[in-house]
């Protein structure tokens, strides 16, 4: 239960901070799905296939896209 109410707290608070904290946060998922895929290969000797690679890649992308498109 404990477990739990963490968790939802942890998918709350990020809604209480400033608005461009949003960006920052969705940036923050794509690194982790990077860095999830190398900690696996590395670490728990688990290569990646292929899908694996593409995903980080359109993870990468959309961390480029939500960091540094031009804003109006």
């Amino acid at each position: 239960m404990c477990r739990a109410f963490i968790l939802v707290l942890y998918g709350i608070v990020p809604t209480l901070q400033p608005a461009n904290f949003g960006r920052v946060y969705a940036a923050y998922g794509g690194i982790f799905i990077v860095l999830s895929i190398v900690w696996g290969w590395k670490i728990d000797n688990v290569a990646p296939d292929k899908f694996n690679i593409i995903g980080g890649i359109v993870a990468l992308i959309g961390v480029l896209i939500i960091m540094y498109w031009p804003r109006g």
